[in-house]
């Protein structure tokens, strides 16, 4: 029975340690992340909470620049891709 608890306990334990870090406030000063002790210690001033919103999208799904820079088509690559596309003969052909 105790060790019925005891399993209870840790998978509670567990199950609310994800829930409790995802809900903690995000400020930052600057563009620095600062936590909420220090802006408590600190003050408030020029103190800021980052948007839920992403600043950049590609397709409606949120995007890094990096992201944005490597998934975007290249011209000369759809070029080159274009003329491998032309159809070629492989192998022996018989000339009529």
């Amino acid at each position: 029975m105790t060790r019925l608890a005891l399993i209870a306990g840790i998978a509670a334990v567990v199950a609310t340690a994800g829930a409790s870090a995802a809900e903690l406030p995000t400020f930052e000063v600057m563009g620095f992340p600062i936590s909420r002790h220090q802006v408590a210690v600190l003050g408030s001033a020029n103190v800021e909470e980052p948007s839920a919103v992403p600043a950049l999208t590609l397709q409606g799904m949120p995007a890094s620049p990096t992201q944005i820079a490597i998934l975007t088509p290249r011209s000369t690559v759809l070029q080159a891709t274009a003329e491998r596309l032309t159809p070629t003969t492989v192998g022996l052909t018989v000339k009529p």
